[in-house]
């Protein structure tokens, strides 16, 4: 028995049917676009700022003296212990004092002798001078006896003199700290000679570094320098010369600025090989840990205070030599902004030129996120936020 004609058509009908839903199903597929991605949006901070230069230095002591003696003679005693702190008045050496002793009473004994020749002499004058009045003695043996005082007196100005001078000499056996500080190691051990005086062979001790206060010292360029002076001239607290610009500085091993201290010099003249000039900051030390020759770096005030934008310095992209941020425009989409950067303070990056307050930067998310591309933003620091808890000061 034969079947209907739309009998025969009903499988192909199905078939026909399924493909269609089939292809239906795939364009919905294709057509189905991914949403967009989630970034955290915040604006620039504002913030009264002032740049800083850095420059690199190294400490020198305010005071640094080379004990020498001042006679010469045997050393006899050290009072110290290598690399000690010493006040100002304290004994350090002790040269044999036997032979200056003598001196000394050797002097003392030609003082009394001159002094007793004087006493005579003047005494021999006074009795002369009755004489020459009665006529029983001459003019001339007068005047002998008036010559013969002023010897005398002059004999005995010699003889204190001499007396000084001999005492003068023990008490330099003695050698004694001139200021405070860190005396460094012996350089002559008890027993040897010693060389002292005036000249140039004078035998060198020991040496004292004073700690508290320290120096600063570090060059800067000749177009720093102009800036400095302008912004100074006009009414700017700047590294001026009267000690008024503060300063910051840090250690080598340190990554904070920790340590104040205040401009107090600038050289006169700029080094004509370098085209650099020195500066020189002081910096309180009760501690001790600044030590001369260390290196640290110094921070400036370079600017007057003024008003910038900051953004997180992760938030700031390279394009080869150039910086750029990412923003979010008013229709969701993403814009490159070159900008000019500043310093970092606090994390944040100083923008000086190229961004403006009312941005959206993004400053999370930045992988997701390519210019011209539609993006959901979320404002940092809202409920949800990927960022929330790291809100910009």
């Amino acid at each position: 028995m034969s079947k209907p004609p739309f009998a025969r058509l009903a499988p192909l009908i199905v078939v026909s049917g399924l493909t269609v839903l089939l292809a239906n199903c795939g364009q919905d597929q294709k057509a189905a676009a991914p949403p967009p991605p989630t970034v955290t949006v915040a604006h620039p901070a504002r913030r009264t700022v002032i740049d800083m230069d850095e420059y690199v230095g190294r400490f020198v002591a305010v005071n640094s003296v080379e004990i020498r003696a001042r006679v010469s003679g045997y050393l006899d005693q050290v009072h110290f212990t290598d690399g000690q702190m010493v006040k100002q008045g304290d004994l350090l050496f002790t040269v044999d004092k036997r032979p200056f002793q003598t001196s000394l009473d050797q002097a003392r004994a030609n003082l009394a002798q001159a002094r007793a020749n004087m006493a005579f002499a003047d005494a021999d004058l006074a009795r002369g001078a009755q004489l020459v009045r009665d006529k029983t003695i001459t003019e001339q043996t007068f005047d002998q006896r008036t010559q013969a005082k002023r010897v005398a007196e002059a004999s005995v100005a010699a003889q204190e003199a001499a007396t000084r001078q001999a005492s003068l000499d023990l008490q330099f056996t003695e050698l004694r700290a001139p200021v405070d500080g860190r005396i460094g190691d012996r350089r002559v051990s008890p027993g040897n000679l010693v060389t002292g005086g005036t000249g140039g062979n004078t035998t060198l001790l020991a040496t004292i570094v004073s700690l508290d206060p320290i120096r600063f010292e570090f060059t800067f360029d000749e177009a720093s320098y102009l800036r400095y002076e302008r912004l100074s001239k006009a009414g700017q607290d700047m590294t001026s010369r009267e000690g008024s610009a503060l300063v910051s500085l840090r250690l080598i091993d340190e990554p904070d600025y920790g340590y104040q201290g205040r401009m107090d010099f600038v050289d006169n003249v700029i080094d004509r090989s370098s085209g650099t000039i020195r500066g020189r900051a002081v910096f309180a030390n009760p501690n001790g840990v600044f030590t001369p020759g260390m290196f640290g770096r110094l921070r400036v005030p370079g600017s007057p205070s003024y008003v910038a934008l900051l953004v997180p310095d992760a938030a700031i992209g390279t394009e080869q030599a150039r910086k750029y941020v990412l923003v979010v425009d008013g229709e969701n989409t993403v814009r490159q902004k070159y900008v000019t950067l500043g310093q970092v303070s606090d994390n944040l990056r100083v923008i000086k030129d190229g961004l403006a307050a009312e941005d959206r930067v993004i400053v999370n998310g930045l992988m997701r996120a390519r210019p011209g591309q539609k993006v959901a933003p979320e404002e940092e620091g809202a409920p949800g936020a990927p960022g929330a808890a790291q809100v910009m000061k």
